[in-house]
């Protein structure tokens, strides 16, 4: 389980989902070690994977790790081994994560009816990045 409390560092970039392109396979969830990713199904839909299923980073949890988008090699593997086998995943500067939250996040109704937790946060991380 990750610390609850004060960050000591603001990270440069945090994972975001696109959920338009996350069919809720759960890769990511498994991997991401800080345990900062959920699965999320509108409700009043089957709870069937793929059926209006999204995974969400709870971006004010996340360190930025990039663990969710691919696996760390050796310098020296060319190979990179992706987690997401949708592209579902990107990194963004903390600066610009707000915006792209409250565009890709999840279906619109979400968005507006979760908005503070997902995109007042972000503002919020964003100033303490730009602060430091």
């Amino acid at each position: 389980m990750a610390k609850k409390g004060p960050r000591k560092k603001v990270p440069k970039e945090l994972a975001v989902i696109n959920a338009d392109n996350c069919t809720g396979c759960e890769s990511c969830l498994e991997v991401c070690p800080v345990d900062c990713i959920t699965l999320n199904t509108l409700p009043g839909t089957p709870g069937v994977k793929g059926n209006q299923s999204w995974c969400e980073i709870d971006i004010e949890r996340c360190v930025g790790c990039e663990v969710c988008v691919h696996i760390p090699q050796k310098k020296t593997n060319p190979y990179e081994l992706t987690v997401c086998p949708w592209n579902a995943i990107e990194m963004v500067p903390t600066e610009n994560v707000a915006v792209v939250v409250s565009q890709i996040g999840g279906p619109p109704e979400y968005i507006r009816e979760n908005w503070d937790r997902l995109v007042t946060t972000a503002h919020k991380l964003a100033e303490l990045r730009v602060s430091s």
